[in-house]
């Protein structure tokens, strides 16, 4: 194709670009299945095993704990093969994974334990998908069309926090609790065959003289933590997911409790939050063409710590203090959005393509790894001296996480690279 016919078939847009539909329509299947599943998972826990607090929190930590442990092999994995057969094999086996919890419902041998080995292993394969994901797409689209295909996933992502959680709550109503989590199960059947329709061809892996995981695992660390824009990424969006684990974990706790807005009402701010996610999928693109790639990562996640202190600022009775909570859902999950959809897309813009896949598992791997911790320091700080307290300290916390990208080449950035920019350096 020649150059021409490329930056013509660019200005079409992602709408006439049939291999990016097919896989945001992968992703916006799955995502409502997964909405949908999520709830149904924990309500199978609380109704139908009638589960613990400790044992609620148990699930919890079986579906997050894998990107700790096998986050970084993953990547080495991702880039050793092909992206799309990980994809696929990764929603056909959280299907069957899923599929087995109303079958073992229907012969009357469902237990608790089932319900951890089951959420463990959909988040070791979604560890796996989550990599394969981001490293796939900068293999479909041109790298100046990344924020535009981020905006795109990401508007699916917030119909799906929007409408997912709300729908399966009505079909556990309606079915049973076990029976719901079938409607995840297919939307992952049917996310793997809209990535089976995926023509074009995958740029074959590397072989590389003398591999080994270790290597390969340093390899993917030392490219995130020697460049500078890379480490700088790393280190605002890990202050970002520690503190915002403050907000996170004391949240529900702090508004029921402290401001007694009523259960249900939670709920809905916490939708609130996906519309707001949805508007900033939606203008991303125009944010950051107006003001800059650099200076929108910056404002947005300053602005989102700042309208967070609207939440330990609330009070008065539970109808207003449910009010200022759900303008800070909404206009602080606007900025949210833009951040997150332009630091993916700067990620996948400057990395080379042979390294995506290790790459991205470490960034995971930094940043996902600190927030465990982050909610763990919150209880702590909630149990000494009162949630209000830990929830301030999340929001400054978050704010100061911009100090890693003013002070870095973040801050001069205008747009996307045409090209990836880390330098890979020698092999260890």
């Amino acid at each position: 194709m020649s150059t021409v016919e490329v930056v013509g078939e660019r200005r079409k847009g992602l709408w006439r670009h049939p291999d990016f539909m097919k896989l945001w329509t992968a992703q916006t299947i799955s995502q409502f299945g997964s909405g949908i599943g999520g709830t149904a998972l924990e309500l199978t826990a609380v109704l139908v095993l009638a589960a613990t607090p400790a044992e609620m929190g148990l699930l919890g930590a079986a579906g997050s704990a894998p990107v700790l442990i096998i986050g970084l092999l993953a990547g080495v994995w991702v880039d050793r093969l092909r992206r799309r057969p990980i994809l696929m094999a990764a929603d056909i086996g959280r299907a069957l994974l899923l599929l087995s919890i109303p079958l073992a419902f229907v012969f009357g041998v469902l237990h608790i334990a089932q319900l951890y080995v089951v959420a463990a292993l959909v988040g070791v394969l979604t560890v796996f998908f989550d990599v394969a994901d981001q490293s796939l797409l900068p293999t479909l689209v041109h790298r100046d069309q990344l924020v535009e295909a981020n905006s795109k996933l990401g508007t699916s992502s917030s119909l799906a926090e929007i409408g997912g959680p709300a729908l399966g709550g009505v079909l556990v109503q309606v079915l049973k609790a076990p029976f719901a989590i079938v409607i995840d199960a297919v939307s992952f059947l049917l996310s793997a065959l809209a990535l089976s329709l995926i023509r074009k061809a995958e740029p074959a892996p590397v072989p590389e003289a003398q591999a080994s995981v270790r290597r390969d695992i340093q390899e993917g660390l030392r490219v995130v933590l020697g460049n500078p824009v890379l480490r700088a990424l790393a280190g605002s969006s890990g202050m970002f997911t520690f503190f915002g684990n403050f907000i996170g974990t004391m949240y529900t706790l702090y508004a029921v409790r402290e401001l007694g807005v009523p259960p249900a009402l939670v709920g809905s701010l916490i939708g609130l939050g996906g519309i707001g996610a949805l508007l900033g999928a939606l203008i991303a693109s125009r944010v950051t063409r107006r003001f800059g790639l650099g200076h929108t990562l910056i404002g947005t996640l300053g602005f989102a710590g700042l309208v967070s202190l609207m939440i330990p600022l609330a009070g008065g009775p539970p109808l207003v203090a449910g009010v200022i909570l759900g303008v800070n859902q909404l206009v602080s999950d606007v900025a949210i959005a833009v951040y997150l959809i332009n630091d993916v897309s700067l990620r996948q813009a400057i990395i080379p393509e042979r390294l995506l896949g290790r790459a991205n598992a470490s960034m995971h791997f930094l940043v996902g790894g600190a927030g465990p911790v982050g909610a763990l320091v919150a209880g702590a700080v909630g149990e000494a001296f009162g949630p209000r307290l830990a929830l301030v300290i999340g929001s400054f916390g978050i704010m100061a996480a911009i100090s890693w990208l003013v002070f870095s080449p973040v801050r001069r950035l205008q747009s996307t690279p045409e090209a990836p920019e880390v330098a890979e350096g020698p092999a260890a």
